[in-house]
């Protein structure tokens, strides 16, 4: 599972997910992007999940990106503890994902195959996704040709 190798603060407040994403939001690897529609925190084991699927119904063909990084710690306190005493040890990690946000991007099969992918790989996810397949004038720009 994904988890940073190391981090300034090990305790992160809970932040907040208002607006829209400004980076990360177009198909810019592959040719099929898995796109997030709403806020939520997507673990590691739920983007573990998602990419198994994925792979698995590409029968391990073509490329799949992970667009978004668990790098937020989620603190938990041990069951049947009083209230006080602290902020509880850090429990898992996740992703912060706002509307927009491209997650997961597929290459190198056919867009059939890609949406199919991606359609399964959405109920592994705690927030409602949407299919985007790369536009022609977006490719150029990225390819260096007009």
């Amino acid at each position: 599972m994904l988890q940073p190798k190391r981090v300034k603060h090990r305790k992160v407040h809970r932040g907040h997910m208002d607006g829209i994403a400004t980076r990360g939001a177009t198909v810019a690897f592959g040719e099929v992007g898995l796109q997030s529609q709403e806020a939520g925190w997507v673990s590691a084991r739920q983007i573990e999940a998602a990419r198994r699927t994925i792979t698995h119904h590409l029968k391990r063909g073509g490329k799949v990106w992970i667009r978004i990084f668990p790098d937020h710690s989620v603190t938990k306190k041990p069951a049947e503890t009083r209230m006080g005493s602290g902020k509880g040890a850090p429990d898992h990690w996740v992703a912060v994902v706002k509307p927009g946000r491209i997650m997961f991007e597929v290459g190198g099969v056919s867009e059939e195959l890609a949406r199919e992918a991606l359609r399964l790989a959405a109920h592994k996810l705690p927030v409602q996704t949407k299919v985007l397949v790369r536009e022609e004038e977006q490719a150029h720009e990225v390819l260096g040709t007009a």
